[in-house]
């Protein structure tokens, strides 16, 4: 899906590879994960159509991502299923977004043009991070069907 996608060798740009690709629809921090299962387990949602926004951009200083749309229900269902589990819920507007690269200091790495992708939603998932020791890597720990 964005394999394609130019990455230059630039001072202060790490980036990220497809085994890092992903949208998070919350964090969840240290949250018991039987909790959360639990509570995910009784998410119901309907099937939905998901998209790459048509150009990378910057979130904050030290993110280059491509925004991802459509997975706003989606992150409102899981938000309001695990409310009172893990860190308090942002209470920002969710903004579905894949990270491509993490930049340090002043660097600057330049915004692209991304490739018109969508994808229908099947299913959505809990997720482990593995953070330290190298790239950040993630582990499934259960998903769950979106209704079609």
């Amino acid at each position: 899906m964005l394999d394609g996608l130019s990455r230059p060798a630039l001072p202060g740009v790490r980036w990220t590879g497809r085994a890092q690709w992903h949208v998070t629809l919350r964090f969840l921090a240290d949250a018991d994960v039987d909790a959360v299962s639990a509570a995910l387990a009784g998410v119901r949602v309907a099937a939905t159509e998901a998209g790459l926004a048509p150009r990378t951009q910057r979130l904050g200083r030290g993110v280059l991502c491509v925004p991802v749309s459509g997975l706003e229900d989606v992150a409102a269902a899981v938000v309001a299923a695990t409310a009172d589990l893990g860190r308090p819920p942002d209470h920002r507007t969710f903004r579905g977004h894949i990270t491509l690269a993490r930049v340090e200091g002043r660097a600057k790495p330049p915004l692209t043009d991304v490739p018109a992708r969508s994808w229908t939603v099947a299913t959505f998932a809990l997720v482990r991070s593995h953070l330290g020791g190298g790239p950040a890597r993630y582990e499934t720990v259960a998903t769950w069907p979106v209704e079609s």
